[in-house]
């Protein structure tokens, strides 16, 4: 019998971008759809896996199943790790990703190349009803560049250079970028701890 485990989301690409990783393990994935009278939960954390756990364990103790459930995000050295936990919507109440991505452009425009380095951070949470079973996660390193480029991707896709490629994110192909981001890096990690959890 397969371990149902929902993921603390409604968003459908998110779920096709666990199958990829998860989908020949003995588990069914699920997704918030599944569960209309979820409530939504405010990440109120300080850090990525504050919010990855107060996600996965209210969700959990709500739905009665396994859910696993992620925050990510953007660090900027320059700014001190910010915008952080705030990346989704760093610009205020009004955000969405153009407003988020030109706020940090703004506040990088005196900031010379050498002293640009970021890093996309993922932690995944997986728990069960009244438990935290554990957390994984994911980072990749790269750069700020001045200006957006590609047409892929979504939120600072468009000005994280990913060093090994001389690529932004949103210029890599989704397969590739699927491949080496912080979420996938995570994922290959949650996969290897949930093994032990299904036997």
């Amino acid at each position: 019998m397969k371990r149902i485990i929902v993921i603390g989301t409604s968003n459908l690409g998110k779920l096709r971008e666990i199958q990829a990783i998860l989908g020949d393990m003995p588990v069914e994935l699920r997704t918030l759809l599944n569960y209309p009278n979820a409530p939504e939960v405010d990440e109120t954390g300080t850090t990525f896996e504050e919010n990855a756990i107060k996600k996965a364990t209210e969700l959990a103790n709500v739905v009665g199943e396994w859910v696993m459930a992620d925050d990510s995000g953007l660090e900027v050295e320059a700014l001190g790790g910010r915008p952080g936990v705030l990346s989704a919507r760093y610009a205020g109440p009004e955000h969405d990703d153009a407003k988020n991505l030109a706020k940090v452009l703004a506040e990088m425009k005196d900031v010379p190349a050498p002293r640009r380095a970021a890093r996309f951070r993922c932690v995944i949470a997986l728990a069960a009803p009244g438990e935290l079973l554990f957390t994984a996660h994911g980072e990749v390193p790269g750069q700020l560049i001045f200006e957006p480029r590609g047409k892929g991707g979504f939120g600072y896709d468009p000005i994280f250079l990913y060093p090994e490629f001389g690529k932004t994110f949103a210029e890599l192909e989704p397969s590739v970028k699927n491949q080496v981001s912080h979420r996938a890096r995570a994922l290959k990690e949650f996969r290897l701890k949930l093994t032990s959890y299904l036997k």
